[in-house]
């Protein structure tokens, strides 16, 4: 365990870091942004950001995929691999922008929604201005995940940080400009997104140009895609499941809507980044453990442990979001209303997470395509029927009941495969007093004057307390609760256990998640 330990506090934690620091300067200009953008330009960058996402997971055809098994296997050389998949991706995005550029006007006809407020509606030469943007974008897009791939696998982790920190510390100030002094709107936040992102495109091809080529192994190539093609579904549903609810609000409510509920999404990072370290910390740890009841009982500690912290930060996010948007332009403030279940939505992904863990454990991850498959559905007839009489509550709901779908989906797949004793009473006591706590603040406190904020944070710190009082806490885990008031005594029983770990020859098995789950997750940095 140690050895995993150790390989996440290098690598891993470089990368999450990266990750962590981009979605928090994201929230950190959310004032700046919805100060100079009305509600239908950030709403029309948003979702086309989000579509650039998918149409880059099409034309990849899954080699980026394929490049994560494939480099590492031994009867494949590395090199080859990397020329190979390179020239796919380059042809590939380079081919697309040349069909998809003369038809940018019929796009956006097509993706602009009936707007029914003139006042704040979108210019429809503007919106095909900005398709005319995105549709670059999609080629640098592409490349940008590819070389920061190849990035990681050369170099390490504190090179891959430093030249991920760059693009970022550069991408900021350039977007900033050209949003706040120029005055482009939505225009400015994809020519810095893109603009930026082509430039480190440009200087990663130059760095890695001995490594490139235009010219695939064909042979190779139709392995590769054997492999890759079919994984492109699964990726594709995964991502689609994060972003369909934006185009479908688009047609229902209007463009302005997806902004105002782009900007709840955005105020929900906080949530994010904690399960992107879990997805990161957790198969490691999971698959490290040989004995298989022991697996079983570790699983369900975990899933315990890890909805009762969920529950305590969508709590928090929940009833400061009135206060945390009321930062923002006035035109944003029915946000509010959505940050927590869009905060729910992304704890539950997190226990999708675990189940896929699961599955990956038995070999059996052909199972993740229907469940995600099913959310996906049922995220769509919601929204279709939700929008009309609840606007963008009704895209909160549906996210979190789609992803419940694939939450019970997985559990069933699972317990058929590899039954976990799921501490159901603990799980019902956590969601309880959640559910109670959040009533009694939306209830009984207002929303405004700092004094009212006071009260709702107490509510939040008094969770762990409401769920001593239940009975919820173990007597060894209230004895290690205790030892966070003596923290001699806590790294001195920490430091012991990492010694017994390695008297007992602790092995860790290093797989992750499958590599469509992965790569989603890339994508969803990338666009932030």
């Amino acid at each position: 365990m140690s050895g995993f330990l150790r390989r996440l506090a290098t690598t891993g934690a470089a990368y999450t870091a990266a990750s962590i620091i981009s979605k928090l300067f994201a929230v950190a200009l959310l004032p700046l942004y919805t100060r100079y953008l009305t509600t239908a330009d950030y709403g029309a960058a948003e979702l086309l950001f989000s579509l650039v996402v998918a149409a880059s997971i099409v034309i990849r055809l899954g080699i980026v995929e394929a490049l994560l098994r494939f480099y590492y296997k031994a009867d494949e050389d590395p090199a080859r691999v990397v020329a190979t998949s390179f020239s796919l991706l380059f042809w590939a995005g380079l081919v697309s922008v040349a069909v998809l550029m003369p038809l940018a006007g019929p796009i956006a006809d097509l993706l602009l929604p009936d707007q029914t407020d003139p006042e704040k509606a979108i210019d429809p030469d503007t919106f095909r201005t900005l398709v005319q943007i995105a549709i670059p974008g999609l080629f640098v897009l592409t490349l940008s995940e590819y070389l920061l791939t190849i990035f990681r696998r050369h170099q390490p982790a504190r090179a891959f940080f430093t030249v991920t920190m760059v693009s970022v510390l550069v991408t900021i100030p350039v977007t900033v400009v050209l949003v706040v002094p120029l005055d482009l709107g939505a225009e400015g936040l994809l020519l810095g997104s893109y603009g930026t992102g082509l430039a480190v495109v440009l200087g990663l091809i130059a760095y890695h140009r001995p490594r490139l080529s235009l010219v695939p192994d064909r042979p190779l190539l139709k392995r590769m895609l054997a492999f890759g093609l079919p994984t492109m579904p699964a990726e594709l549903s995964l991502y689609a499941l994060s972003f369909v609810d934006r185009l479908l609000i688009a047609y229902k409510l209007g463009l302005e809507a997806v902004g105002i509920y782009a900007i709840a999404v955005k105020a929900s990072q906080g949530i994010a980044v904690l399960v992107r370290g879990f997805q990161l910390a957790f198969p490691p740890l999971a698959y490290s453990i040989q004995d298989d009841d022991e697996a079983r009982h570790t699983y369900a500690a975990v899933v315990t442990w890890f909805v009762a912290f969920m529950c305590l930060v969508v709590s928090f996010l929940w009833l400061i979001a009135p206060w945390f948007i009321g930062v923002l332009d006035s035109e944003y403030a029915e946000a509010a209303d959505v940050v927590g279940l869009v905060s729910a939505g992304a704890a539950i992904y997190a226990l999708y997470m675990v189940l896929l863990v699961v599955l990956g454990r038995t070999g059996q991850t052909k199972y993740n395509l229907p469940a995600t498959l099913a959310g996906l559905a049922a995220n769509v007839v919601l929204n279709i029927l939700l929008l009309p009489p609840l606007g963008i509550v009704g895209a909160g709901i549906a996210l979190v009941a789609s992803y419940f779908v694939v939450v019970g989906l997985m559990y069933f797949y699972t317990q058929r495969l590899f039954p976990v004793p799921y501490q159901w009473l603990r799980l019902a006591k956590a969601l309880v007093v959640v559910a109670i706590l959040i009533a009694i603040g939306e209830t009984f406190t207002p929303d405004e004057g700092i004094a009212w904020l006071a009260v709702r944070l107490l509510i939040v710190a008094a969770f762990p307390f409401v769920l001593l009082a239940t009975g919820f806490f173990t007597a060894q885990e209230r004895e290690w609760l205790l030892l966070a008031g003596r923290p001699g005594e806590l790294k001195r029983r920490i430091l012991e256990a990492r010694r017994a770990g390695k008297e007992a020859g602790e092995e860790t098995d290093t797989r992750g998640l499958p590599e469509a789950v992965e790569v989603e997750q890339w994508d969803e940095d990338l666009r932030n």
